[in-house]
């Protein structure tokens, strides 16, 4: 029976690995939602044994497919591949390579990697930054970068999806609108970004405790964080010639969202070409909304609103707003997610809906929380 076949008579099936984690467990909580889709195995080593209701107490009561809670499981890749027709995998850089070598090609199943591991084109660049050799280079080679807005088509035939980072999500977004239609000089781009502690992780460690954390906002990973390459990588498509940016991100005292500010220069010979002596901030709102016309889960802030993390919370959107600083010549853009879902289990379930042709907001389709 193929893939087809098995998914009309029962729904998508699906498995989580490194189901413990905040995105395994943001996962667990989308897809239990989710009209298509049938959970068939949640896998964690640190917690097999335990329901999902144990490990995260907003699961409490959930039900499986067979009506009892899902317990999750220390599984091999390929016990949980006989199981699922797509397999997430929410674990650390370096462990879905192996996991996907382990199964693609023998078992009929497709991946959606929530880590760096299928995020580049190019292999050396992943070894450059995460200081790793990447054991997949012809896996790689296959993978798609997945942003809906920019690689739906490739997507939609998509064996390996490699979900991109909170950061990136929320800056390629901020950005692509600009850079495709080349009014901006592209050397001359910074992107600050503020972040919830949610992004490091579940696992304890001092600079994550909550006295460290709370009454302070602090940067770090400045020049050199991991998720630059990405960002370069997805600009330098849209422009067609090689960006390099400065990006810098921060830590701030809520649990999830981020909220980046990107800047960019008129490109002077753009402008000159282009009459961009006409730029505005209200021209620059209607090309932003042009660029994203169709897309469900991209809001273009318009009467003077500017976004904020709370607007989005525990959503799949992503809140732009855009200004021009005449005085300057430069363009101002903002960008807030949940970096949880939009920018990792949300858009991991998008990717999904993508790859098996149904409705791109199915299972996602909520409002945000507020306040």
């Amino acid at each position: 029976m193929d893939m087809d076949q098995r998914r009309d008579k029962k729904g998508i099936r699906v498995g989580i690995i490194g189901a413990s984690g905040y995105t395994g467990g943001e996962l667990a909580r989308i897809l239990l939602g989710h009209p298509r889709v049938e959970i068939t195995c949640v896998s964690s080593r640190t917690y097999a044994g335990q329901s999902l209701g144990q490990v995260f107490p907003n699961l409490f009561g959930l039900s499986g497919p067979r009506g009892e809670e899902l317990v999750c499981e220390d599984l091999a890749p390929i016990e949980v591949a006989e199981r699922c027709d797509v397999i997430f995998t929410a674990v650390p850089h370096g462990v879905a390579m192996e996991i996907a070598r382990s199964i693609m090609g023998i078992i009929d199943v497709k991946l959606i990697d929530l880590g760096a591991d299928f995020r580049f084109r190019d292999a050396g660049v992943y070894e450059a930054w995460y200081k790793k050799k990447h054991e997949a280079p012809r896996l790689l080679a296959e993978a798609v970068y997945g942003l809906p807005e920019l690689h739906r088509a490739l997507i939609e035939k998509a064996r390996i999806v490699g979900n991109p980072g909170c950061y990136p999500t929320s800056a390629i977004l901020a950005l692509a609108p600009l850079i495709k239609s080349g009014m901006v000089d592209p050397s001359s781009i910074v992107i600050n970004s503020m972040s919830g502690v949610s992004g490091a992780g579940r696992t304890p460690s001092q600079g994550y405790h909550f006295p460290e954390c709370n009454e302070n906002a602090r940067p770090y990973g400045i020049p050199g964080h991991r998720h630059t390459p990405e960002i370069e990588q997805e600009l330098s498509l849209l422009s067609r010639t090689e960006i390099r940016v400065s990006f810098s991100p921060h830590l701030v005292p809520i649990t999830r969202g981020i909220l980046t500010t990107a800047y960019a220069t008129l490109d002077p010979a753009s402008a000159s070409d282009s009459g961009a002596g006409r730029v505005s901030t209200d021209s620059l709102i209607q090309l932003y909304k042009d660029f994203y016309r169709g897309e469900r889960f991209i809001r273009i802030l318009d009467d003077g609103r500017l976004p904020q993390t709370k607007a989005v919370w525990g959503s799949n959107f992503c809140d732009i707003g855009v200004r021009f600083d005449e005085r300057v010549g430069r363009v101002v853009v903002m960008a807030a997610i949940d970096n949880l879902v939009k920018g990792a289990a949300g858009q991991a379930v998008q990717n999904m809906n993508i790859m098996f042709g149904i409705e791109e907001d199915c299972g996602l389709d909520r409002p945000p929380v507020f306040p």
